[in-house]
């Protein structure tokens, strides 16, 4: 079963989103957080780059050990201890988080069957959860299947960056769009975007066919949150 997917991002006016590089500085940055908490995701997703920003560990070291390439939980119990999952799609296996939660929400690894032994040793030596959504390329749609199926997933948010963000949306799987849009402008190139994409999948275009505002809030000091509901074309996903 595919869960609800809302996509939430904080961006300047011309859609970049990092916040050092906007100016004025500091314009709405404190907001992300608290609109996250309000939307209530049983879990939230970020692609490998954003991840690896998270990450305090190496690559794990060479291992003579064969594991099977099947799902593998350190633990499924944070929804009951008031927790989300964090989902980091890594398709082959370059993170060595040397942690096992971000924020106190337990490491989910989105991988493919094609990583190395070791790096699935070195993810089960430090208690961080994995499933495999491809052989060597991941499928999102999987990927969010397994999560509802196995961990219980019925609300996730995904939180880029761009890259990730894009193919979320390029996959037809996005149901709502969360913008927090501050009154800051970033007017320089070489800043990630709300929503971007490989080189490879530079001329691929997104299913969508209608987006419907549903809400404007204005958060205060300029800044707004724009809530927009997403209809794909069912054909082409």
């Amino acid at each position: 079963m595919k869960p609800y997917v809302i996509c939430l991002m904080h961006s300047s006016l011309d859609g970049r989103t990092h916040p050092s590089r906007w100016r004025p500085k500091g314009a709405g940055t404190d907001w992300f957080e608290k609109i996250h908490d309000e939307l209530g995701g049983d879990a939230w997703v970020i692609g490998r780059v954003t991840g690896s920003e998270f990450a305090k560990g190496k690559p794990y070291p060479e291992t003579g050990e064969k594991l099977p390439r099947e799902n593998w939980f350190a633990r499924r119990d944070a929804k009951n201890n008031v927790k989300t999952y964090g989902v980091v799609l890594d398709a082959h296996g370059k993170i060595g988080w040397g942690r096992s939660d971000i924020g106190g929400d337990p490491i989910v690894a989105v991988l493919t069957e094609g990583v190395p032994d070791s790096h699935l040793a070195g993810l089960r030596g430090e208690g961080v959860s994995y499933i495999f959504a491809g052989k060597s390329e991941i499928d999102l749609a999987l990927a969010i299947e397994i999560l509802n199926r196995e961990l219980g997933v019925k609300r996730l948010l995904v939180e880029g960056g761009g890259v990730a963000n894009g193919a979320f949306l390029r996959a037809g799987l996005i149901d709502e769009f969360n913008l927090i849009l501050s009154p800051a402008i970033d007017g320089a190139k070489g800043a990630p975007f709300v929503f971007d994409s490989t080189e490879e999948d530079h001329d691929k275009r997104a299913p969508l066919t209608a987006m419907t505002l549903e809400s404007t809030r204005d958060l205060g000091g300029g800044v707004l949150l724009l809530r927009y509901l997403i209809q794909n074309d069912s054909a082409r996903q």
